[in-house]
């Protein structure tokens, strides 16, 4: 791994916030399972903050530290703020990382963004209304 960042070693080596959420505000869906590397992220929001994010995935070192990282970025923030995190707010949290594996980043970006916008449009669908 001496092609690695120390914090990108860190976060593959002891990944924050992974596992599985009960009753998630939102859910967001990159990848396939049953192909490879796939990302699910989960968020709880209270009003327009996000108060906690999970997540599961499979794939490669930095894929992991990329989710890692992501959550760490994500919590606090609100709604929009959520929106707008990047590939590239991945790859400079964790101080870099190589060139071939740039989609690990943009897959922990796109996983966040999924994640809100189930909440905004898919997941206020889907709530029983009593």
């Amino acid at each position: 791994m001496a092609e690695y960042t120390k914090t990108v070693v860190e976060h593959f080596e002891n990944p924050r916030n992974c596992g599985s959420m009960e009753e998630p505000d939102g859910i967001g869906l990159v990848g396939n399972p049953s192909r490879g590397d796939f990302l699910t992220v989960f968020i709880k929001v209270k009003g327009t903050i996000i108060t906690d994010v999970k997540y599961l995935t499979r794939g490669c070192p930095v894929c992991i530290a990329a989710a890692s990282i992501m959550t760490e970025l994500a919590i606090g923030r609100d709604l929009n703020q959520a929106m707008m995190i990047e590939g590239e707010d991945i790859i400079n949290a964790l101080g870099g990382i190589p060139e071939n594996k740039v989609h690990c980043a943009n897959r922990g970006a796109k996983g966040i963004q999924e994640a809100v916008i189930d909440h905004v449009y898919g997941h206020a669908g889907r709530k029983s209304k009593s």
